[in-house]
């Protein structure tokens, strides 16, 4: 048979395109599992040292004392965003048991840390804040405005102190930290004017504490509290005919250092004391050296008195470091306690150049 042709298949070759394919499928899939072993071990690490970090708020006292632990505890309402990272990460790779521990950490941070942003205390009344608002500062009407301010070994701009003083219509101040100069620059300040009485007291002759009053300071004394820690001047404040006098001591306590672990506790632990003196209604401001979260500082509190921040539920109060560039004020360690039946609001806290602690201001109904 002749004119026939014998035609023979072609071979087609894979394309370039399909071929790519699967290469980039395997690479996506490599990626993904990388991307979920690192959120992985993000999730792991983040979620146990949030709830970790969450839970040393409920450790006892003694424990709380160990070496490096205070400063540990001060961070406890930023372990929130631990977990809420190791909660993120955790979802991404679908580790359940991180996304728990994450959870419970958040769940404890809001039973903790909800009453200083939605409180059930009773508010202060609008008469309050006009009272504290005039043109002049009234004395005898059972509110007040109070402030307290570490100066920081005196080196706090006292000019500003006074201008404070004088715009906020305050009418009880604590310092902590004083030095005899620097009590000198607030005398040239002018706060004779605006508070002409105070009582200043040292223990070791060079840093001191203090209190300033628009009124008349009755039964002054060096030290009320027969501390380890520092002098802590005390004095009682009528603010009118119908209440009971009010006793304020100016507080400042061991700072928990390395070394004064042990001491730290002890300084609290003498102010504990006095939930048991029922001679007076006290209001205790300063610098405590301890958060909310600080198992010492709740058993200063007790049944008895109440933090005014917590109480005024405007949100945490972060007072120190507030000298540090590029560090947050981090810590809510300055404090005005109240006695039970005094009511606080518009707490709130205020730079001052050349402290490193900021200043703590509040309203105050005595009656």
């Amino acid at each position: 048979m002749t004119g026939m042709a014998i035609k023979t298949p072609r071979t087609t070759k894979p394309s370039a395109a399909k071929a790519v394919k699967p290469l980039r499928a395997l690479r996506k899939t490599k990626k993904h599992r990388v991307r979920n072993a690192i959120c992985a071990l993000i999730a792991a690490i983040c979620s146990i040292a949030a709830l970790l970090g969450t839970a040393t708020h409920i450790l006892p006292e003694e424990m709380q004392a160990w070496p490096y632990m205070p400063i540990v505890v001060s961070l406890v309402p930023w372990f929130t965003l631990l977990a809420v990272i190791a909660l993120v990460c955790a979802v991404i790779s679908k580790r359940g048991t991180s996304i728990v521990l994450a959870v419970l950490a958040i769940g404890l941070q809001v039973l903790w840390q909800y009453p200083f942003f939605f409180g059930q205390s009773a508010k202060l009344p609008r008469a309050a804040i006009a009272a504290v608002s005039g043109a002049s500062v009234n004395t005898d009407d059972g509110y007040a405005r109070l402030m307290t301010c570490n100066v920081y070994k005196g080196r706090a701009d006292a000019r500003e102190i006074v201008d404070l003083v004088r715009s906020e219509h305050v009418e009880v101040l604590a310092l902590q930290e004083t030095t005899d100069a620097f009590v000198n620059d607030l005398n040239k300040a002018g706060i004779a004017s605006y508070l002409p009485y105070s009582q200043v007291a040292s223990s070791d002759g060079v840093y001191g504490n203090g209190l300033w009053s628009a009124s008349p300071l009755s039964d002054p004394s060096d030290d009320d509290v027969d501390s380890s820690a520092s002098f802590m001047p005390g004095a009682t404040i009528s603010f009118n005919a119908g209440s009971t006098p009010v006793r304020f001591v100016s507080v400042h306590t061991t700072s928990p250092t390395d070394g004064y672990w042990q001491q730290w506790k002890r300084s609290l632990d003498e102010l504990a004391r006095l939930r048991f003196d029922t001679s007076h209604r006290y209001v205790f401001m300063g610098d405590f050296n301890a958060t909310y979260d600080h198992t010492p500082f709740r058993n200063i509190l007790g049944t008895r008195f109440s933090d005014a921040a917590r109480q005024a539920a405007e949100g945490l109060k972060f007072s120190w470091p507030a000298n540090i560039d590029y560090v947050p004020t981090f810590a809510g360690i300055d404090h005005i306690v109240l006695d039970s039946g005094m009511t606080a609001g518009q707490v709130r806290t205020v730079r001052i150049d050349g402290s490193d602690h900021k200043a703590l201001l509040a309203i105050v109904r005595f009656d």
